[in-house]
C-alpha cells in the first residue's frame, strides 16, 4: 500500500512538474508530444474530479489500469453487428423459403456457419 501510495505521489508530482514546465514554455516553442501513459493520467486525474482520500486511489488504480475501451467496444461492436445481420439474413432467407421445424433448423445451421 505505501509503493502505491509513493508511486502515485511520485506521479502526480511528475504531471505537475511537466504541467509547470508546459506553462513556463516560450509561446513559439511547440509542446512535446505526450506519451499514451501520460495521456492517460491527465484524463484520469480530470476525471478523479473532487474525490478524495482512499476513493480518489482506487479510482485512479481502475482508470488506469483499464484497457482503452473505446478501441476494444469498436471491435466487440462490429463483431456483433456482423453477427446481427448474418443472423437477420438467414432468418429472411428461411422465411422467404416458408421452412419450418428441423428444415429450417437444418437451414439456419448451414446459413450461420457460412464464412462470409
Amino acid at each position: 500500500m505505501s509503493k502505491l501510495l509513493t508511486l502515485f505521489g511520485l506521479s502526480l508530482s511528475l504531471s505537475m512538474g511537466s504541467a509547470f514546465a508546459a506553462a513556463s514554455a516560450p509561446a513559439g516553442a511547440a509542446p512535446a508530444a505526450k506519451s499514451a501513459q501520460q495521456g492517460k493520467m491527465a484524463t484520469c486525474n480530470k476525471d478523479a474530479g473532487d474525490k478524495k482520500g482512499d476513493e480518489r486511489k482506487a479510482f485512479m488504480k481502475e482508470c488506469l489500469g483499464a484497457k482503452p475501451a473505446a478501441a476494444a467496444a469498436s471491435a466487440a461492436s462490429d463483431k456483433k453487428t456482423a453477427q446481427q445481420e448474418k443472423m437477420k439474413t438467414c432468418n429472411k432467407d428461411a422465411k422467404d423459403k416458408a421452412l419450418k421445424g428441423d428444415a429450417r433448423k437444418a437451414f439456419m445451421k448451414e446459413c450461420l456457419s457460412n464464412k462470409g
